[in-house]
């Protein structure tokens, strides 16, 4: 893989806004998935890139909110 995303790394898919972990690339995409599990996506290679400290914090805190909307009655 290019730019440092090899099999295990995080990172970061700029169309979806989503940050997963590299799982394999076959030609032009990339499979991802969440860092806490879950379903596999498609990205476009020219996407994804290495994910940083932002995209990391912004991605964890999204993820608590969405927990904490779903448990409120």
């Amino acid at each position: 893989m290019s730019d440092g995303l090899a099999v295990g790394t995080l990172a970061y898919d700029a169309r979806a806004r989503r940050v997963g972990v590299v799982m394999g690339e076959c030609g032009t995409r990339c499979a991802l998935r969440p860092p806490q599990g879950g379903r596999e996506w498609d990205a476009a290679v020219e996407d994804v890139r290495l994910a940083t400290a932002a995209d990391w914090l912004s991605a964890a805190v999204a993820a608590r909110n969405e927990i904490s909307r779903k448990r409120r009655p």
